[in-house]
Parts: C-alpha cells; structure tokens; sequence
C-alpha cells in the first residue's frame, strides 16, 4: 500500500485530511484526523504521597473527564520532555522533580495520526495555581489520589488507563510496601 495523495478537507482547531491509498491497482480514499503529537504523564505528589490527576470538560464525549495531564507539542521541533514538564505547571501548578518515559504509541491509528509519550512524574513543590491557560480555554481542576485508591479508581481514559496498568505494575507496589511497613505517612 501507498498513499498517492493527501487534500485537507477541514482546517480547525485540528486538521481534517483525505488520503487517496493505493493498494494492488486499487485506489481507495480514507480520511485522517490529524491531531499533532502529545505528551501526558502520571503525575505523582512525594511529599502529600498522592497521585494527581487533571480534570475538565471535554466536549468531544461530552462530559468532564479524569486524566493524567496532557498537552500537545508545540511544534515538531519541541521534546516530549519539555512539553510534559510545562504542561504539568500549567494544568497542575507543580515543577517537575523526576521524570521517567513510560511509552510511545498511536491512541487510535485506524483514523487518527496523533502520537503520545507517555510519562511517569514525580513533584513535591507546588509553583503555581495551575488550572490551564485562559486563551487556549482551559478550565481544570484536580483529583488527588491515595496509592490505595488509585489501585480501585476506574478510569476510561485511554492513556490514563495505560498510564495507571504502568504504575500497578511499576510503582504501586514500592509504595505500598512502604506504606505498610510505617515509612509512608
């Protein structure tokens, strides 16, 4: 298979393409939603010993959703790195301590193009209120979660789930263990 040609159909806030694919002599044409890439991280308080999570309305599903904090890349040139620790002072007002890459894939590759890094994060000082940037229309608030409650949370957000599945695997347990053994607060 190849792609042979490439027209926007909507210009937006995201990018609207069709592609004309060639495969065995067929041409058929499928549409692309072109997001950009993202980087998003499980944010992890060491001093309150708690998980924070962003929270806001997202009117794609039409309702507010719980997840890890999240932003897009500015622009081809800008590290994941960079994105995720700026994103993380904007939504959640904390600098970023520590900062370890969980994974890279493709959300949703039948239609979409986007891309997200994902990240595990540690902070202990809050440098700002956080909430989001005005001009680009964010209004978000927190959760904060206990270890012990974020092994029960239920989440449907796709990259806060794998996110989550990470830290069961990787994280909670440490945490847990130094809980019951009295090191944890």
């Amino acid at each position: 298979m190849k792609i042979t040609k490439k027209e926007t159909a909507y210009q937006g806030h995201y990018r609207l393409q069709v592609f004309t694919v060639e495969d065995k002599g067929n041409e058929f044409e499928r549409e692309v939603f072109q997001t950009g890439k993202a980087a998003a991280a499980l944010v992890y308080d060491t001093k309150k010993q708690k998980f924070i999570f962003a929270k806001q309305f997202r009117p794609a599903v039409e309702q507010e959703m719980v997840e890890a904090v999240a932003g897009m890349l500015d622009s081809e040139d800008e590290k994941p790195a960079d994105t995720i620790t700026r994103e993380i002072e904007e939504e959640i007002g904390y600098a970023v301590d520590h900062l370890e890459p969980i994974y890279e894939f493709y959300p949703s590759p039948g239609a979409f193009s986007e891309k997200i890094y994902l990240f595990y994060a540690e902070v202990s000082k809050q440098v700002s209120e956080g909430g989001g940037k005005d001009d680009e229309n964010e209004d978000i608030k927190t959760l904060e979660l206990t270890p012990q409650q974020l092994a029960k949370h239920s989440f449907i957000d796709g990259k806060t789930l794998l996110a989550v599945e990470w830290a069961k695997a990787n994280v909670l347990p440490k945490l847990l263990d130094q809980k019951s053994k009295g090191k944890g607060k």
